[in-house]
């Protein structure tokens, strides 16, 4: 595994990659591409869920998650006049808009801070992670008490939600996840068909491809088109004695489109990073997260609605100071020339992106030194898609701990950004049970970027 990242992903409960092969099914954790195909097939041809779609045109997401949770206090919240323990080594510095400040390691987004907005007044009382990552990803609480060890799903994730509402151009999945899993990602009662197409591996590789996208060495079209053919004569000289009705004579339709997707141009150039410029490249940041911030580019632009980036080991119960000197300047390029990215291209109207975690830091710095899970208060950066940039909404008390002015919650977070993907956040589904459930139950538009 890679050590980029100032240490091993993982959080303060020791969850790794494996322990989520171990505890996740197929929903939790993505499906291959075929399986996607079929899934989808069956999902379109089930009974229409109550409710209808509506809101404003459309924009697309890419939704960075920092998974651990960030600290606010080290990142776009500073607190530069509380006590030593409270406001820790970093110092704020100025950005291009005048009264807003941000932290010293930060340099680049710091100098884009015209095109985004912060959000210091998001709060909650889930500071587990698995109850938080639950929440700020679904916006609904967990049922039950959960642990930090836990990989829940009560409710679909956003993105799940996202891909079961909107379509997804040249058969492109809805639903596109770069990096591991995440706890909370899966599509619960929507079924698998909503699961994303989890993108393993390193974009900054040069060995880098995606399974079931790009075809394996040393087969071309042309060969793969000679084993199609070939496959689909031994197929029907099988079946040419078994009755019309025979249920495997269905996967000939998936296979088929699979088949489409693997060989579809615009697919295989929403994934081929290589086609960028290296001065591009070099400006994202030549490391894995700063190509998958390129990537989630070249996805939206090729029409996929929802891509989540998964970043972990933001858990800084110790060593907070050192390891985010390693970090932040990783997360600063990407970040920065993401924004600029679509700017320069025409696309951040049209594209949705949010910054976070499950939740923010505590006050105090412990003897790690670090800063513990804190719930109560926590920063949210969103740009593109109408959000007006160089904003700052609401305020946390002098010591970060908690929301004095204009309080948010995750439910108020959730139905912003349902809105600005053009979904009806008040639709009504039913879940496995057949009770009636709504997308978001509770919360308000946040009027300031809406």
């Amino acid at each position: 595994m890679r050590i980029e990242w100032g240490g091993v992903n993982r959080n303060c409960e020791g969850v790794s990659r494996r322990s989520f092969l171990k505890i996740g099914t197929l929903s939790a954790l993505g499906v291959s591409l075929p399986d996607l195909v079929r899934m989808r097939e069956a999902a379109a041809s089930a009974p229409p869920r109550v409710g209808g779609s509506g809101g404003p045109r459309p924009a697309n997401m890419i939704f960075i998650w920092l998974d651990g949770g960030p600290s606010h206090l080290e990142t776009f919240d500073l607190k530069p006049d509380a006590p030593a323990e409270v406001r820790g080594e970093f110092k704020p510095i100025e950005t291009n808009v005048s009264g807003i400040r941000i932290c010293e390691h930060l340099p680049k987004t710091a100098k884009v801070m015209d095109l985004f907005t912060i959000i210091r007044s998001v709060t909650h009382n889930d500071s587990n992670h698995g109850a938080g990552n639950h929440l700020m990803t679904t916006a609904r609480s967990t049922p039950v008490p959960v642990g930090c060890g836990n990989s829940v799903s009560y409710h679909p994730s956003m993105g799940s939600f996202t891909a079961h509402e909107r379509q997804s151009a040249h058969g492109l999945p809805g639903y596109i996840l770069l990096g591991r899993p995440m706890r909370s990602g899966g599509p619960n009662f929507l079924g698998a068909a909503y699961s994303p197409l989890v993108v393993t591996g390193d974009p900054n590789s040069e060995s880098f491809q995606v399974k079931d996208v790009t075809l394996p060495k040393g087969v071309d079209d042309a060969r793969l088109d000679a084993r199609r053919n070939l496959l689909s004569q031994i197929d029907r000289f099988q079946r040419v004695a078994e009755a019309p009705n025979d249920p495997v004579r269905g996967l000939d339709s998936y296979s088929e489109k699979a088949y489409q997707l693997v060989t579809s141009p615009q697919a295989k150039a929403a994934f081929d990073i290589k086609s960028e410029p290296a001065k591009l490249r070099e400006a994202y940041g030549r490391t894995q997260f700063g190509q998958q911030c390129l990537m989630a580019r070249r996805l939206v632009s090729a029409g996929v609605p929802w891509v989540s980036l998964h970043w972990g080991g933001w858990d800084h119960h110790f060593n907070l100071f050192n390891d985010m000197k390693r970090q932040l300047p990783i997360l600063d390029p990407a970040f920065s020339t993401l924004l600029t990215d679509l700017k320069d291209r025409g696309l951040l109207e049209s594209t949705l992106v949010v910054l976070l975690g499950e939740f923010g830091r505590t006050p105090r710095i412990n003897k790690g030194p670090g800063r513990d899970h804190w719930g109560p208060g926590m920063s949210i950066a969103i740009a593109g898609a109408g959000v007006p940039g160089g904003t700052v909404i609401g305020a946390t008390a002098a010591d970060g701990h908690s929301p004095v002015e204009r309080a948010l919650s995750p439910q108020d977070f959730a139905c912003t950004v349902f809105h600005k993907l053009g979904i009806d956040y008040r639709k009504e589904f039913h879940n496995e049970l057949g009770r009636p459930t709504q997308m978001v139950s509770g919360g308000e538009l946040i009027r300031e970027i809406v």
